[in-house]
């Protein structure tokens, strides 16, 4: 295999990755994380702006199943077509979805339109890690996975606050805008700092596995956002649905185990750390999505914080989050940590959710701020040494597939959590506003458009009241969920075996050798 020559290349990275190229790569995480960041303190005013509060989960749901879906797809493509022009497609196709979403003039575009920017976000995080992968040793990779928080801060820190800041003072539509420039610059800074050679791997892209994965997907969210609530248990929609998530995902199964190149290769799945990796990132993704989307709604609607200052009050949790990410891949360096890492994770997660039950109408602001840094820590912990542990477990030859698949996983987590716990929100919203205030004035707050932070300021006093203990209960549905699914992480992290340290890898040459053939250098 032979590659582009350069005439100056780009002064290496210790771990063996050129400077700019891993501030491209770290770029594309960063613009993934924050549109969620900068989106979650702005969603309230959007959709209270567009009408539809009982949209509220699917502005979210649409964005991340797409994400699910495409996840694969990209990394995938990066295995066979080149990583580095994978990587670079998604960010182009995630920057003209972001565009749309801030042209969006009713709820129904929205939701489209963050279809659309989910495709294009599949590809940043699997595409960024997948050449961390290959170019990068299993030695080193915990250190350049720690080089995020160079870049997070801003994400995790001051996503929120820029969201809150943009929608206050400039209007929502440019919390999707700001994104545009990041992407340009990411798309830059990969185009000249990583030089990969362009590579041609005899094989095919599953796209009937692909087509039936999302299917299943697709059609599990919606069975977890519909039963029990917009349709009875027992109704042929729900039976339909069922039948679908069954036949779709056991066909998967079996066109994956005869695929040539599959999305998700099966030999992944026969090393037992990866596998429960994959249980714990689904777990993880769930929690995550599903608090840091309806804390927001809390901040503003029952403690009355603006856009900015909600942002402001959930920096403990992003900051937790930061803080125990950068710890972790350092301490998971050095090996024996791959179980303790995870169960500690899952215990300050569900002591975190807990805290959180302690949230209501008289909790005093600053009170409520720090109750959220305990559950950042807790997830914090079990996304880092989730994503390890996958890496760590996976061949060279199926990095792209297996950053790809710890995504997925994660991100269909993430819709399956925000479609649950979404659906508990609104059922016990809804009941505690037609309680206090009667079925016409909550149909009227919740469907047709009145109900929105700025609007509620102005609402009598019974009305602010009832808003209040509406928006708490349903706040407090969403954290006992997620106080049962990490219970559920800490049994399974028990399964985990520790390892020593990361395995030996080949070099990235021996990596491809024999299965590509060289083209013209990306």
């Amino acid at each position: 295999m032979t590659a582009r020559p350069t005439a100056a290349p780009t002064p290496p990275d210790r771990a063996g990755l050129p400077r700019l190229g891993v501030f491209g790569l770290m770029l594309g995480i960063f613009l993934a994380t924050l549109d969620g960041q900068i989106v979650s303190t702005a969603l309230p005013t959007i959709v209270g702006d567009l009408g539809g509060l009982e949209h509220f989960s699917w502005s979210v749901t649409a964005y991340l199943l797409t994400m699910a879906a495409a996840t694969p797809l990209w990394g995938k493509l990066g295995d066979l077509h080149g990583r580095k022009g994978a990587y670079s497609n998604a960010v182009v196709l995630f920057l003209i979805g972001t565009v749309l979403c801030g042209l969006a003039q009713n709820m129904g575009q929205l939701i489209a339109f963050r279809a659309v920017q989910g495709l294009g976000a599949g590809g940043l995080m699997v595409g960024a890690l997948s050449v961390i992968g290959v170019l990068v040793p299993p030695e080193g990779r915990g250190r350049i996975q720690s080089m995020v928080g160079v870049m997070m801060p801003v994400a995790f820190v001051g996503g929120p606050l820029l969201g809150g800041l943009v929608t206050e003072h400039l209007d929502w539509r440019w919390t999707f805008y700001v994104n545009v420039p990041v992407g340009l610059v990411a798309l830059l800074a990969v185009a000249k700092g990583v030089r990969l050679p362009a590579q041609r791997v005899p094989g095919h892209v599953d796209y009937v596995g692909a087509a039936l994965l999302t299917s299943g997907v697709l059609a599990l969210t919606l069975l977890a956002g519909w039963a029990g609530t917009t349709y009875p248990w027992l109704s042929w929609q729900i039976s339909a649905l069922a039948a679908l998530v069954v036949v779709s995902l056991a066909w998967f199964v079996r066109v994956e185990r005869r695929a040539v190149e599959p999305i998700t290769p099966p030999r992944l799945f026969a090393r037992r750390e990866f596998t429960l990796a994959q249980v714990l990132s689904l777990l993880v993704g769930a929690i995550l999505i599903s608090v840091v989307n309806y804390l927001p709604q809390y901040m503003q609607f029952v403690q009355g914080a603006s856009p900015t200052v909600s942002g402001m009050l959930i920096l403990p949790l992003m900051l937790g989050m930061l803080s125990a990410q950068l710890t972790t891949g350092r301490l998971m360096d050095r090996g024996g940590l791959d179980r303790v890492v995870p169960l500690t994770g899952s215990l300050a997660t569900v002591a975190g959710a807990l805290l959180l039950l302690l949230l209501g109408t008289d909790t005093p602001l600053a009170v409520a701020s720090a109750l959220t840094l305990v559950a950042g820590v807790g997830i914090g912990m079990l996304m880092q040494s989730t994503l390890l542990t996958t890496m760590n477990n996976a061949d060279p030859r199926d990095m792209g597939a297996a950053t790809g698949t710890v995504t997925l996983v994660r991100t269909i987590g993430g819709s399956l959590g925000v479609a649950v716990l979404g659906a508990v929100h609104s059922s016990r919203t809804s009941g505690v506003l037609a309680g206090r205030l009667g079925g016409d004035t909550e149909q009227r707050l919740t469907i047709g458009g009145e109900l929105t932070p700025a609007a509620l300021a102005d609402m009598p006093r019974e009305v602010r009241d009832a808003v209040g203990q509406a928006v708490s209960s349903g706040l407090h549905g969403v954290v006992t969920g997620a106080a049962l699914l990490a219970v559920c992480a800490f049994a399974t992290a028990w399964f985990i075996r520790a390892a020593p340290a990361a395995r030996p890898s080949e070099t990235p040459a021996a990596a491809e050798k024999g299965a590509v053939r060289s083209s013209p250098a990306d």
